[in-house]
Formats: C-alpha cells, structure tokens, sequence
C-alpha cells in the first residue's frame, strides 16, 4: 500500500460514534450531558483495510477489541462533545496508521570477534574474584 493517510483509506460510513454520560470533569452538568464519545469501527467486517492491515490492528487495539472484532475507542477528556469526537478519530486514526506501517523483519546478527573476547575475559576476572573468596584449608605444623 503506498503512503496513504488513514483518513483516506477508512470509509467514514463504517464508523460509529455515541455519546454517552463521562464521568470526570464537567460539574454539574456531569450528570445531565452526554459528552463522552464511544467510537465503533468494526475491523472483521470493514471492507476499507485489507486483511494484512485488520491483524495488525486487531494486535495493537488489545483490549479495546470485543471478542466480534469491533474496536471500541472511548473519549471522556473533555468537556465538550465536539473535542471528545475529535480527540476519538485523533486516536483512532493514530492507530490504523500504527497498523497501515509494515513491522521491519528483524535480521540475526553474529557476535563481533571483540565482544566475544571481552565476553569471555570477563567470565575470567568473575572467577578469579570467586576464586579468591573460596575458603583455604590452613594447616598446622
């Protein structure tokens, strides 16, 4: 997939956002307004990220994918509607890139010639520290 931005990609038909009573900050209007935001995006069925894609976001999402494969997102830092829907889809977004970006494949390397060296000059001096703690039977004459 070529540098494409995640706003581009996920078809925003497909997301679902309620709103729903916060608790924190907010006073008394706390108790009255539903200002928290709980974004839905459904990633088995989202026919906008191709497979590959959807693992990779299932792994990164942990426990905030239900076990039908909806990736809830909850927003509750703010006081207003409109900041906690953008801070959402802020996140929400952050994470489909997170999961758009292919993992480098780790390469094995061999230990230097050096760092063996040292690795085992290093056990030497342990023992020789060890060795000079052991307990030397003293014998009388």
């Amino acid at each position: 997939m070529p540098d494409s931005t995640p706003r581009s990609i996920v078809d925003e038909n497909e997301l679902e956002l309620n709103f729903v009573r916060a608790d924190g900050p907010g006073g008394q209007n706390v108790n009255k307004v539903a200002t928290a935001v709980q974004l839905r995006f459904d990633v088995r069925h989202s026919n906008s990220l191709p497979e590959e894609v959807k693992a990779r976001l299932v792994k990164l999402a942990g426990k905030r994918m239900t076990q039908d494969g909806v990736l809830i997102i909850e927003a509750k830092r703010f006081r207003t509607q409109e900041r906690n829907r953008e801070d959402a889809l802020k996140r929400f977004y952050a994470l489909v890139q997170k999961a758009i970006e292919k993992p480098k494949t780790r390469r094995r390397t061999k230990p230097t010639k050096s760092s063996k060296e040292e690795r085992l000059n290093e056990k030497k001096h342990r023992g020789s520290i060890k060795r000079t703690r052991a307990k030397h039977s003293i014998e009388f004459d």
